[in-house]
């Protein structure tokens, strides 16, 4: 307390009664509360307000232009569902998208944090090479793989046709466009790699020295020994991956708006032109709002069966 003591902001009082290095902070919570104000004050701007906001707006026929809302009840909701095919267009292509992206970069991901942890030469200069993508802002990346993905003059077609492959047309096809932006997604999930590198470090390195003198294969340790102690590490990556992607935006609405043909339409692609384009906020507050409650939903059953999987190590 003697620290706290020598800041005069506070202006403590030392009270006779007690002992001499004891010291009365009695207008400590004030001071408290008033340097975490601007916190408080911008979380109930930015967060509660527009949450609870959102959940009235669902309600009523409101748009941008016209600022004064209509009740209409659950009307909104029964469009979503009984009259609008893009709602149900966008859920398909976001639950397919995020149940690619989840398949492909969890593998893709363990393998290259197993490949980060093996003691070799320039290990740093690799680890960085493999999280730089994150640190890309997310325009310039997609500008980039604009270029490179186009059919007739990017990168990617051009070292195609070295080897005699004609490449498809990837973002300007509804048959490749969507597993186009998954490939871009797995290029771009540094954050799990870290995380997935830092669970292979934990695990000890006797139970792999036991499992060889076992006369145990690389698979059986595999199966054994890596996956069952990387559980946390897989479990924390499957729930907040899932979550991000089902909420994927920015990247999609660059590189194709949702097109070709609303093949990459994905949910929060589509609120944003309720939104925005039609200028519907009612209506795409009903929007968010089922997202919410997807994402919710999801979230829940995954705790439920698959957090008693999950192997901690003590």
């Amino acid at each position: 307390m003697g620290g706290i003591a020598r800041l005069s902001m506070f202006k403590l009082k030392r009270d006779p009664a007690d002992q001499p290095n004891s010291w009365r902070t009695d207008n400590l919570p004030a001071w408290g509360l008033f340097f975490v104000a601007p916190w408080i004050i911008g979380f109930v701007a930015f967060t509660v307000y527009p949450f609870f906001a959102s959940l009235y707006y669902s309600f009523t026929n409101f748009n941008i232009i016209n600022l004064t809302p209509r009740w209409i009840g659950l009307d909104n909701y029964v469009e979503l569902f009984t009259a609008d095919p893009l709602f149900w267009t966008s859920i398909s292509n976001s639950i397919r998208y995020a149940a690619l992206l989840l398949v492909f970069a969890t593998v893709f991901d363990i393998f290259i944090a197993y490949l980060l942890s093996q003691d070799v030469k320039f290990l740093s200069i690799y680890r960085t090479i493999f999280f730089f993508p994150v640190l890309v802002p997310v325009v310039a990346a997609s500008l980039t793989w604009i270029w490179i993905l186009n059919p007739r003059f990017g990168l990617m077609n051009g070292l195609l046709d070295l080897i005699g492959i004609k490449g498809p047309n990837w973002l300007a096809s509804p048959n490749t466009a969507m597993y186009a932006l998954i490939f871009i997604g797995v290029w771009g999930s540094g954050r799990q790699v870290i995380v997935y590198l830092s669970g292979f470090n934990d695990i000890p390195r006797q139970l792999y020295e036991a499992a060889d003198i076992d006369g145990a294969s690389g698979l059986q340790k595999f199966w054994r020994i890596t996956l069952p102690l990387l559980s946390p590490q897989i479990f924390f990556n499957v729930v907040t991956l899932i979550i991000f992607s089902l909420q994927s935006f920015s990247e999609v609405y660059i590189m194709t708006q949702g097109g070709p043909a609303n093949s990459t339409l994905l949910y929060a692609v589509n609120l944003y032109n309720r939104a925005f384009r039609d200028y519907a906020m009612g209506y795409a507050s009903a929007l968010a709002w089922i997202m919410f409650l997807l994402i919710l939903a999801l979230t829940l059953l995954i705790f439920k069966f698959l957090s008693g999987r999950v192997i901690y190590e003590r």
